[in-house]
């Protein structure tokens, strides 16, 4: 399934990470300092405009063909109009969940990312609260030390 865990507001930071100007191949080049253009907030490369800005950690696999994995992390926006094609943070029936957004002539839909998973069909008396807007997605790739 795809459910979210909420971990709270983010705040704005003033560190700012070096940023290369190059793109990085799927090789091993070695970033060299003449190539450094400037620093990057990452409030600035994610877009954060607190206090509206949240994450969520993501749990199950429903999203995977959006390339959103069991336990990474969601930045979401919950000042954001959500539209068809949005990925979401809903609650259906009071259940949280990441989906996506869709409509199927006037009938709204989640949809999972991931074919395993029916689409589920917002029906009459069903609760329906899109909470947030899902921006960026953040993985760890280090699982140790």
């Amino acid at each position: 399934m795809g459910n979210a865990t909420i971990l709270g507001p983010l705040g704005s930071s003033d560190i700012e990470l070096p940023f290369f100007s190059f793109r990085v191949p799927a090789g091993f080049p070695s970033p060299a300092q003449d190539h450094l253009e400037q620093k990057i907030s990452l409030d600035e490369l994610l877009d954060i405009h607190a206090p509206q800005t949240y994450l969520v950690r993501v749990e199950g696999d429903s999203m995977t063909g959006a390339g959103i994995f069991d336990g990474d992390v969601l930045v979401v926006n919950k000042a954001l109009d959500a539209v068809p094609g949005d990925i979401v943070i809903a609650a259906i029936n009071g259940e949280p969940v990441v989906k996506t957004l869709a409509r199927d002539g006037q009938q709204i839909v989640l949809r999972s990312e991931n074919p395993k998973y029916a689409p589920r069909f917002v029906m009459e008396g069903d609760e329906l609260l899109i909470w947030a807007v899902v921006t960026d997605s953040i993985r760890r790739h280090r699982c140790h030390g």
